[in-house]
């Protein structure tokens, strides 16, 4: 592995580096579960790297490396019956970039991309976004109510966010169970919906770590409570979570407070020193809860 970085302990493995060539040093079928949000692209630049899948010039660059680099490797290392949950969206295109307004289908281009590596298309979940933030942050054109009283056929409606998740065919021969005591029907029926309409978009490690205004943010942080549902429905305490994508720590952050263990791969060094310093405060507060548990 050609590593910048790590950070190992007990309950973690942190590596700074490229995750297309950190996953190839990972054990085969090591991986309980994997969750993680996908560089959308090219509609964010993370990083100056030109390793960065964010620097792709183009969608077809990103997507021939995606297919190339981290899918099968995805698949190689996660155990038999097992699950990964890629958080996404569809992505506006632009008549200066793409020639026309419209939306190009990142989301089905991601799925198509696991299936091609082996992958069973398993389930996918829409998460409710506010349309009037998402006006008031882009200024998108289908989205501004004046566009009404002067065309409405370029309105649309906003953006959702997804969940998807995709299985790998063999026998899980690690059952994941629940008890109606620990897991009653009526979180079932929440978590069963095809919509999830109670998600906090402020619910995110950025917000949790208390940074100043003056530290760099994060783009697009992955909502901590999708997090929670992901691990708490497909995994068991002590699993192994992957993110080859960590950004500063939410996957790892989530699962450490969940019991569970986690390794991570982050190529930008301000994220990776992050995601560090959150997973080990994840790992102290949830040492403090073993310490503690079961007494008044």
């Amino acid at each position: 592995m050609n590593l910048l970085n790590q950070t190992i302990t007990d309950r973690f493995s942190l590596y700074h580096g490229d995750s297309a060539e950190v996953l190839k040093g990972l054990p085969d079928r090591s991986i309980h579960y994997s969750i993680f949000s996908p560089p959308f692209a090219s509609l964010y630049t993370y990083s100056n790297s030109e390793r960065d899948l964010g620097n792709s010039k183009d969608n077809a660059e990103f997507f021939e490396h995606y297919a190339k680099f981290i899918a099968p490797e995805l698949f190689r290392v996660l155990k038999p019956g097992r699950l990964i949950s890629f958080h996404c969206m569809n992505l506006p295109s632009s008549k200066e970039r793409d020639g026309v307004i419209g939306l190009k289908d990142f989301r089905g281009d991601l799925i198509r991309i696991h299936q091609a590596a082996g992958f069973i298309y398993h389930s996918e979940v829409c998460i409710w976004k506010d349309p009037v933030t998402a006006m008031q942050r882009t200024k998108a054109i289908g989205l501004l109510y004046k566009q009404l009283k002067k065309d409405s056929v370029m309105s649309r409606q906003g953006i959702p966010d997804y969940l998807v998740t995709m299985r790998k065919q063999g026998v899980n021969e690690e059952p994941v169970t629940k008890t109606p005591e620990g897991f009653p029907v009526g979180l079932w029926q929440r978590y069963a919906s095809p919509v999830w309409m109670d998600i906090n978009p402020s619910d995110t490690l950025q917000r949790e770590s208390a940074r100043e205004e003056s530290d760099e943010r994060h783009i697009c942080p992955l909502q901590l409570e999708v997090i929670e549902r992901g691990v708490e429905l497909w995994t068991n305490p002590k699993d192994i979570v992957l993110s080859p994508f960590a950004g500063i720590g939410s996957e790892g952050y989530v699962s450490l407070k969940m019991d569970r263990r986690f390794v991570g791969i982050e190529l930008k060094e301000s994220y990776y020193r992050q995601a560090a310093q959150n997973l080990k405060n994840a790992e102290l507060a949830g040492k403090e809860m073993n310490l503690f548990d079961g007494h008044s």
